[in-house]
């Protein structure tokens, strides 16, 4: 199946309204790439209200700061979300999925905790990892007073965000907690193989070509022996048998398919009970496209139903 019609008139808008003599991102710093993105960033779609919205710095594993973003949409939550933005570890921030977490939170009935992790190269391997880590552990620590007593805490992500999500749920398995009860992964990276046949699929060379997946890489893991650590590359890891139920969400026409669906068969390999979606006609960085894509909305409908099922059940 070839992209749908409305990422393909994404497609033809950001092609008309981009310079063609703009180099390529993969050909720029990071600093100039993320200046790029800032400058050229159309005016974000607004996510709903919430009944409280808070900010805080937490404290990372060497003593910096980063920040967390409370969303909390009524007055009684019955969950908690920890939600890792996407970005190859290096772009974006919580604002600008701000309203993806907006309307998750309103959807779903949960807390959203959105997490403003260190990016790379400035905070290379594993420091996405320890403040992701830090910040599911603040969660659990202060869940009554994110949600309730004994509410459910899940951890998701898209992109390197997914990538974060399943390395903590694994690290959560191996350090005896905090119990996480599904975690959500949208269109994951979960391995540094650029010779999978979806990264050389020319169809698949939309948002996220090869090229600007392997310049990821090389900001987050630059010692390319790191790439073989498994929470780096949960692909690698020997042994997946108990870790908590998986969510797991590709994009057909992504250079990520191939991995997440290899990831998805090796916990049900494992025994671990996966929920896999397929999500057809859909390119890389669909979920965050609130308000524009349908499929994105198709996608917060099916994660938001997953968690409301669990919490009146």
């Amino acid at each position: 199946m070839a992209l749908d019609q409305a990422s393909l008139d994404f497609l033809r808008i950001a092609a008309e309204t981009t310079d063609p003599k703009s180099r390529p991102p993969w050909e720029m710093s990071a600093d100039q790439a993320r200046k790029v993105a800032a400058a050229q960033k159309r005016e974000l779609p607004r996510g709903p209200e919430m009944h409280q919205t808070d900010n805080f710095h937490l404290t990372g594993w060497d003593g910096g700061e980063f920040a967390v973003r409370v969303l909390r949409p009524t007055k009684t939550p019955h969950s908690v979300l920890v939600y890792l933005h996407g970005g190859g570890w290096v772009m974006s921030d919580i604002d600008s999925f701000d309203a993806l977490g907006r309307t998750l939170a309103e959807m779903s009935g949960a807390t959203v905790v959105m997490v403003d992790y260190r990016k790379a190269p400035e905070y290379p391997f594993p420091a996405a990892v320890e403040d992701s880590w830090t910040a599911v552990k603040w969660a659990s620590k202060t869940i009554r007073e994110l949600s309730g007593d004994n509410a459910p805490l899940y951890v998701a992500g898209d992109s390197a965000g997914g990538n974060l999500a399943t390395v903590v749920a694994m690290r959560a398995l191996e350090r005896g907690g905090p119990d996480i009860a599904r975690q959500i992964l949208v269109y994951p990276v979960t391995d540094a193989n650029f010779e999978r046949s979806s990264y050389l699929a020319p169809e698949n060379q939309t948002l996220l070509p090869r090229e600007f997946i392997t310049w990821f890489w090389d900001q987050y893991c630059p010692n390319t022996k790191d790439r073989m650590n498994p929470e780096a590359a949960p692909l690698q890891a020997k042994n997946l048998r108990g870790v908590t139920p998986a969510l797991i969400i590709t994009a057909e026409h992504d250079v990520l398919v191939d991995e997440g669906e290899a990831y998805s068969n090796r916990l049900k390999e494992a025994g671990v009970d996966v929920e896999y979606h397929k999500w057809p006609g859909q390119m890389h960085g669909f979920l965050n496209m609130v308000n524009i894509l349908p499929a994105s909305a198709e996608v917060i409908q099916l994660i938001s139903s997953s968690i409301r099922e669990k919490a009146t059940n």
